[in-house]
């Protein structure tokens, strides 16, 4: 977004820590994110783009806690079927390539500010996310590789065949099922891949495996954070 410079620019990240450590206060007391982005929003004049920022990287204490406990590490994935959230994790990954804003969230997942909204349309980077995510797993020796994508997003069908047509030489298995809704399926899964908080909360386990991918290929990559 050509507004991002200014929005998250340092001195706008002053304004933002400071809102941030607010919002926080106002969700470990039971405030729901949308209430609390508001008040803080309005106190500060934050725009829409800020308080989504806000509202996508802080999350209750608790929670956190909770979504920390279910992380698995790399030595945990050998052997096992991974259940993916197709396009929340290669839109990140997408953005990475492009060298665009992501948020580095306080339970530690890595996540942007863009909206699907039922449009998908593939980019010059989507095979740059695939192939980074095929290289990853099959380096972690997984035995499977299940992704799930939105039914009512348009495109969905181009991305299964494109990923299909660079995972399918991989050494590991690769289904990909396109159905509705997607978050409650993986709700209920174990080993998934995505950084929806609403899934993190109440699956069984999960891999941060954006933000590993994009610190592998990018060392110094400028993620907006909350100090």
């Amino acid at each position: 977004m050509p507004t991002d410079a200014r929005q998250f620019s340092e001195k706008a990240l002053e304004t933002l820590c400071i809102a941030g450590e607010e919002v926080r206060y106002l969700l470990n007391r039971g405030y729901s994110v949308k209430s609390a982005t508001t008040f803080v929003g309005n106190h500060y004049l934050l725009s829409e783009r800020q308080r989504l920022a806000l509202a996508r990287m802080i999350s209750p204490d608790q929670q956190i806690r909770i979504r920390k406990a279910k992380e698995l590490c790399f030595a945990d994935l050998a052997g096992k079927t991974l259940y993916m959230d197709g396009f929340n994790t290669i839109i990140t990954l997408e953005i990475a390539f492009s060298g665009s804003l992501l948020l580095e969230c306080l339970d530690g997942t890595i996540r942007d500010l863009a909206g699907l909204r039922g449009t998908y349309t593939l980019i010059d980077k989507t095979d740059l996310a695939i192939q980074a995510i095929g290289e990853f797993l099959e380096n972690a020796g997984i035995a499977g590789l299940v992704i799930y994508l939105d039914a009512p997003v348009s495109n969905s069908g181009r991305l299964k065949q494109r990923i299909l047509e660079y995972l399918d030489h991989t050494g590991f298995r690769t289904e990909i099922e396109i159905i509705n809704p997607v978050d409650q399926v993986l709700k209920q899964k174990s080993h998934v891949i995505t950084s929806d908080a609403i899934i993190l909360d109440a699956c069984e386990s999960w891999y941060n495996l954006n933000r590993e991918i994009i610190q592998r290929n990018f060392k110094n990559y400028h993620f907006i954070k909350l100090n």
